[in-house]
């Protein structure tokens, strides 16, 4: 069997490139022998880091052609169907399922977390494209909803986030091995930049700082490249206290483990708060984006507040801390409970996109 996988792959942004990484193992833990040739910004990178084939997803002839070949598409995960970041993102995906299915091929939509959709033209679009694929899987409930409401026929699937079916004992950190830590265990900290009237990063450096004062390390890990570096850099450069700062090119597996193996994350990238969930690590989120809630909701965690919302400050987040911290076995349980089933059909999604491709 041979698939092509279309998602926002080869860009270096470390949710996608994990939500890459499931997929692929979750495919080859329900068909070892399956062929996967993924379309990326740098078909180079991702055949070396994944061991599967790639080809340039600006290349619709040789897409073509590809599809043409193949046993089916699987489009996703992440959130590709938005027009938040621009108009060219929705016409985009859905052009490569219309590909596919002038070809006839079988389109699995796979985990996928929808909007914003904000413009009619994207609405249509997606309405049209989605109408017409074989299943629909879904990470949320807002994405059910935001589908049904812009008119699509076929039911969307509740499936986890793929990324949730890594198992994180796979996984380690040589930089975190290399650094030495002021205290017996630390608090990690993933941040991004979001335009925004209220001074959020004031408010986040604000808490660190009580949170170092109560004898905590606080380690920041920059989860999009030298974005978030950025953002990381200028909290630290907010606070009174000392913090690390993990390398910005540490890789995926490298990343989850240091998450992983904190006692608690305060996070603002999804994929960070997966991570944290992958270990049973409670964490408080800090929104900027319906998707960010939706998760916090799935797995009981605390959302402290929106970053253009002022009904939160530093005080509030650092005793949100303290409380988790105060309680950590019980806090750990309860998430390690909630989080169970979803590893399990998270994995499981991949089974339901081979038997499409199958029949």
């Amino acid at each position: 069997m041979h698939v092509v996988l279309s998602g926002y792959y080869g860009f270096d942004n470390v949710g996608d490139d994990a939500i890459l990484l499931s997929i692929i193992h979750s495919l080859k833990k329900w068909q070892h022998d399956i062929e996967i040739t993924v379309l990326s910004n740098n078909p180079a990178a991702t055949e070396q880091t994944y061991g599967v084939k790639a080809v340039n997803r600006w290349k619709m002839k040789e897409i073509r052609q590809l599809l043409k070949r193949a046993d089916g598409l699987i489009s996703g995960g992440g959130s590709l169907m938005q027009d938040q970041t621009g108009m060219k993102t929705i016409p985009y995906y859905a052009g490569v399922i219309q590909i596919a299915k002038w070809l006839k091929k079988p389109v699995f939509v796979y985990a996928q977390g929808m909007g914003p959709i904000n413009h009619s033209l994207s609405k249509f679009i997606v309405r049209s494209v989605f109408n017409k694929v074989e299943q629909i899987t879904v990470r949320d409930k807002a994405s059910q909803a935001l589908l049904t409401e812009i008119g699509v026929r076929k039911e969307a699937k509740l499936v986890p986030d793929p990324v949730m079916g890594l198992n994180g004992s796979d996984f380690h950190s040589e930089w975190l091995e290399s650094v030495t830590l002021s205290a017996d265990s630390y608090i990690s900290v993933s941040v991004r930049d979001w335009p925004s009237a209220i001074a959020y990063k004031e408010k986040i450096a604000h808490s660190l700082d009580e949170l170092v004062r109560q004898g905590e390390q606080i380690v920041f890990l920059p989860m999009h490249g030298e974005h978030d570096l950025k953002t990381s850099q200028e909290v630290a450069a907010l606070m009174k206290e000392k913090s690390l700062i993990a390398p910005a090119d540490l890789s995926i597996e490298e990343k989850i483990a240091v998450i992983g193996q904190s006692q608690l994350l305060i996070g603002m990238r999804l994929h960070s708060l997966i991570f944290s969930a992958i270990y049973a690590t409670p964490f408080i989120a800090i929104s900027y984006d319906p998707k960010i809630d939706a998760f916090a909701d799935i797995v009981s965690q605390p959302v402290i507040g929106h970053v253009e919302a002022d009904d939160w400050n530093g005080v509030t987040l650092f005793e949100q801390a303290v409380t988790i911290l105060e309680s950590f076995t019980t806090v750990q349980e309860n998430m390690r409970q909630a989080i169970i089933p979803l590893q399990n059909e998270a994995t499981a999604t991949a089974k339901l996109a081979i038997e499409v491709f199958s029949q």
